[in-house]
């Protein structure tokens, strides 16, 4: 079985982000990036699958600017086999990133597709219910476990009342939650290995594909600074702020 792995370069999680002056988006300038931490968890799912004798392949797909290379390099040190990127200057939004992993799936024909639930840079959790609708294909999302039996991926999701099990038919989409593992620590060893490794690169226009955005952002802007707390004397103070001032009760 064959295993597409996409993964994103966003800006570093333990980062403070600055929004520019213009507001027309994030300061990425002089900042760390890594890799979207729901997408090392992909990774790491796959690559698990290869060691269990499941997978025999895991490729790690991004689409962006060029420097996305040093992300598939991250995900080739963690286990992926080799890696391809789509490279492109222009501003990506879900739908077309939805469409050029349609074009690489039917170029590589995986049975497998797991990605991260969503960005934590946009936060659009899309690409993976948008990719199975292009494709047709079955979709589990916030998987928290995930295995092989009788030819089936089962895969345990998290709901608003519990877990939920479902069993998919491959070829299918799996999108990740942050408790279906802790991805390994990447050594230096397997870093160097990583350099040595399969690294394809295209442009949208190879695959056929229109990546020109669909929707334009007006502004950008840092959310307003709280407020001090206030102290209350007592529980009757305290219901009668939320009651006459917050108005919650």
């Amino acid at each position: 079985m064959k295993v597409l792995v996409p993964v994103k370069r966003v800006v570093d999680y333990n980062v403070k982000v600055r929004v520019k002056s213009d507001g027309t988006g994030v300061d990425i300038a002089n900042v760390k990036m890594s890799m979207n931490p729901f997408d090392e968890i992909a990774i790491e799912e796959a690559v698990r699958l290869k060691e269990k004798g499941v997978a025999l392949e895991v490729i790690a797909v991004s689409c962006g600017v060029l420097q996305c290379q040093e992300t598939l390099r991250t995900a080739m040190a963690i286990g992926a086999d080799r890696a391809i990127l789509v490279e492109t200057a222009e501003e990506l939004q879900p739908l077309a990133v939805a469409k050029l992993l349609k074009a690489l799936v039917e170029k590589e024909q995986p049975q497998l597709v797991i990605l991260g639930k969503q960005a934590i840079d946009d936060d659009c959790n899309q690409i993976g219910q948008m990719l199975a609708a292009l494709l047709g294909w079955p979709q589990a999302t916030f998987a928290s476990k995930v295995e092989m039996a009788d030819g089936k991926v089962l895969v345990t999701r998290e709901v608003d009342g519990g877990l939920e099990t479902l069993a998919l038919t491959l070829p299918a989409i799996i999108t990740t939650d942050l408790r279906l593992n802790e991805p390994r620590y990447v050594t230096l060893p397997n870093i160097m290995k990583a350099k040595k490794k399969q690294l394809d690169n295209f442009k949208p226009e190879d695959l056929g594909v229109d990546v020109t955005p669909r929707i334009k952002t007006l502004k950008v802007s840092e959310p307003p600074k709280r407020s001090a707390g206030v102290k209350v004397a007592d529980v009757a103070a305290l219901v009668d702020k939320l009651k006459n001032e917050a108005k919650v009760i």
